[in-house]
């Protein structure tokens, strides 16, 4: 995504379970967000994969973490999440949200 020309967000996703359109990464520069530019960015990716013939998408994200709330207002529902309890390896709860499109 570009304001003026100057790079200020991406949007990452691979297919889940070599079907399903998930997204990796959503990152807007700190000093864009609140602006509507995340939501701008999701809506066109959302868009972007009706056209190509996908009817549900999937995105995830750490429950220590805001980004559940704006996937709510966009639409998305939780749908599950593991913990990673390996010593060395542990992390907070990652959240799974799933859309119809």
């Amino acid at each position: 995504m570009f304001d003026d020309n100057k790079p200020i967000g991406l949007l990452r996703y691979n297919l889940f379970w070599d079907n399903t359109p998930f997204c990796t990464m959503l990152f807007i520069d700190w000093n864009y967000q609140g602006k509507g530019y995340g939501k701008k960015l999701m809506e066109h990716w959302e868009a972007d994969m009706k056209s190509q013939g996908y009817g549900m998408l999937l995105t995830s994200t750490q429950v220590d973490e805001e980004a559940q709330h704006f996937y709510r207002k966009l639409g998305y529902k939780d749908c599950g999440g593991f913990v990673i309890d390996i010593p060395g390896y542990e992390q907070p709860m990652e959240m799974f949200f799933i859309k119809c499109i």
